[in-house]
């Protein structure tokens, strides 16, 4: 009774799993972004072009008071700048329609099979529009980067909690730990700032976190077999681990910053954990999570990273699709820092 706040939260966080973890797996897919374009040349839309393009961008998903699109078709006029979108990560899928000169006839459906869960859902979409006109054409799915399992999808995920999970013991424990121990409390007679404690516990932090996801990222090479395709791609790999763990690492230091114990520090980063992890994409699409909870993805670096760590482990991608991933981790970084510093107090009790 003596520390309520530990009872609440106690209470509190087997709910939020609860609500959290139920909305953010397995929810209803909407609005996939698909490109739809005719087969060429010549570029003449032919009927079930037009049908296709038509019908595909007007499947309903959910009950009827509260359905909405399955599919946000773009129709392009060139196959190749619509891969070229795929490839990059703008669309999901693409819909090549057979033209009218067409030697098999056969609509070729491509997709970023990086993702477990929405090709599936597009495929399936193309062959009931296929079947309720009764055309008798051939679907021909290109799973543009191989057969990827569900354990290689997530496996990318794991590392990020490797590093929130080390940087909350190395980072927001130590620094709690300096200030029940009156480390903190002696500098009010020294020279030394808060901002350089506060970095200080960031750049220590920082490589704890970096070193357990280097590690973990190797084990997870090992385990799901993926192999990286060049040099560059594991340059850009510890890059990506390097930026995610001062962002985390700034992100639970300052929040450790304003606790005094730990075991008010430890529920709510268990929190925290919670929400980031789950709302991330390492489990599930952020396209299928519920609007209130997907909002929370422009704010998480979590987010963030998983997404530039898939594209390069997973998509064999660069800095031209990973390098708004990372500004917006360094953007985070820095808030985080200045919050950290701001809010450090130093007291004498």
């Amino acid at each position: 009774m003596s520390t309520p706040f530990l009872i609440i939260a106690s209470l509190l966080i087997p709910v939020m799993y609860l609500i959290v973890f139920g909305s953010a797996m397995g929810g209803t897919l909407t609005h996939i972004p698909v490109g739809v374009v005719q087969e060429g040349p010549p570029y003449i839309d032919t009927p079930l072009f037009t049908n296709g393009a038509y019908q595909l961008n007007h499947i309903s998903q959910g009950s009827d008071n509260d359905a909405q699109k399955l599919l946000d078709v773009t129709v392009y006029t060139d196959e190749a700048v619509a891969k070229q979108d795929l490839a990059n990560g703008k669309i999901a899928g693409v819909v090549v329609f057979p033209s009218s000169v067409s030697n098999d006839n056969a609509v070729r459906v491509y997709v970023d099979s990086s993702d477990s869960v929405m090709p599936p859902v597009i495929i399936g979409a193309v062959e009931g529009f296929l079947q309720g006109i009764g055309a008798q054409t051939t679907v021909v799915v290109d799973k543009i980067y191989g057969d990827i399992t569900y354990i290689q999808f997530f496996g990318v995920g794991v590392i990020v909690m490797a590093i929130f999970t080390s940087t909350s013991f190395g980072g927001g424990i130590a620094l709690i730990k300096d200030r029940e121990n009156g480390i903190h409390e002696g500098y009010l007679v020294t020279p030394v700032k808060r901002t350089s404690i506060i970095l200080g516990i960031i750049s220590s932090g920082t490589v704890r976190a970096f070193i357990a996801g280097t590690v973990i990222f190797w084990i997870d090479l090992l385990i799901t077999g993926i192999t990286l395709q060049s040099f560059q791609d594991f340059l850009l790999v510890l890059l990506v681990i390097l930026i995610v763990s001062i962002g985390v690492t700034s992100f639970v230091v300052s929040f450790a910053s304003r606790f005094s114990s730990q075991q008010e520090y430890g529920p709510v980063i268990a929190f925290f954990n919670l929400i980031l992890f789950m709302t991330s994409g390492a489990f599930y699409p952020v396209i299928g999570m519920p609007g209130w909870l997907r909002w929370i993805t422009v704010i998480n670096p979590e987010y963030y990273g998983i997404h530039a760590l898939r594209s390069i482990v997973l998509r064999n991608q660069g800095l031209n699709v990973i390098g708004m991933d990372l500004i917006a981790l360094m953007i985070f970084s820095t808030l985080m820092i200045i919050i950290g510093i701001v809010t450090f107090r130093r007291t004498l009790e």
